[in-house]
């Protein structure tokens, strides 16, 4: 169950470098609130991948029911709830506000990284 894939982990770090550049650079309507939650769920998908030898569709299912959760987190104010509210890790970590559009990105992310595993798997089939 555990192996180490390079391709994956190199993703991973690479998505990761990008997602803290728009955080500490990007101050927009579309980059920063859309497209990082887009790239979020497709680097988790990646770290997951790196470690361990699970199927795409088991991956993907995991990833996009985890940030679901923390969606629905949000939604009920845990931060605040658990008296974390006043940090700044937990604010960015596990935010503070359900947003319909969010779930709309992470579901796409996944979608994305559905078709792109099934088209390498067909390629590397011919």
């Amino acid at each position: 169950m555990f192996t180490f894939q390079l391709r994956y982990f190199i993703l991973a770090i690479l998505l990761f470098v990008i997602e803290v550049l728009i955080a500490v650079f990007v101050d927009d309507n579309f980059i920063r609130p859309y497209f990082g939650d887009f790239l979020v769920v497709i680097l988790l998908y990646c770290f997951l991948k790196s470690f361990w030898n699970i199927s795409v569709k088991m991956t993907a299912l995991f990833v996009l029911l985890f940030a679901f959760t923390i969606e629905v987190l949000q939604y009920l104010k845990f931060v605040k709830f658990v008296g974390l509210q006043d940090s700044k890790v937990a604010n960015v970590v596990l935010g503070n506000s359900f947003a319909w559009s969010d779930i709309i990105a992470y579901t796409l992310g996944v979608l994305a990284v559905l078709a792109v595993e099934f088209l390498a798997s067909t390629e590397k089939s011919r």
